[in-house]
């Protein structure tokens, strides 16, 4: 079993689009309108967008691999690219989509320390993530990772407004 990371470049695009919209709609599909759902996606996963967000300095976007395979990737933020203004010593997690298939075999530990490794190489001193709050594996997950929940934000998927969770580790006592 090997586990590999790709940093994605502009000639990703297209991989990243369908990759996107396959995990978004996998794991959301049943608790949201199809309407819903092809208007979030349709906007978040737009090429124009998602060019954009390759483009950003601020962003990095990192496939992950599974025994070769593309299982899913991983998106951060930090600076001005942040979803919520957390400061210059945070870095954002803002997407771990992993494909059905590679559930529940490591990834997302795995994701979630690569994110952790490069705050801390940037010197961050805390990491956070907004998660839906009726993700109660993914909020049990984060909780197990040590990471807190210390407020919530709007989150709309299409005209419906959700409620993430924000959850954050404090990375100061990590050496």
């Amino acid at each position: 079993m090997t586990m590999d990371l790709k940093k994605c470049t502009i000639k990703d695009l297209h991989t990243l689009q369908k990759i996107s919209c396959e995990t978004f709609n996998d794991t959301f599909k049943k608790q949201n309108s199809p309407e819903n759902m092809n208007a979030y996606m349709d906007k978040a996963f737009d090429l124009e967008q998602l060019e954009e967000e390759l483009s950003n300095m601020s962003s990095q976007f990192f496939f992950v691999y599974f025994n070769n395979e593309l299982a899913g990737y991983l998106k951060i933020n930090t600076d001005n690219a942040q979803s919520e203004k957390m400061g210059e010593d945070a870095l954002e997690v803002e997407r771990i989509y992993i494909r059905n298939k590679y559930q529940k075999v490591g990834l997302g530990k795995y994701l979630l320390n690569k994110a952790i490794e490069i705050a801390m190489e940037l010197s961050k001193r805390k990491i956070w993530l907004g998660v839906w709050e009726n993700n109660e594996n993914a909020i049990a997950f984060y909780s197990k990772m040590g990471f807190i929940k210390s407020g919530t934000h709007s989150f709309y998927m299409g005209n419906e407004e959700q409620i993430d969770i924000i959850m954050i580790k404090n990375l100061i006592n990590i050496s």
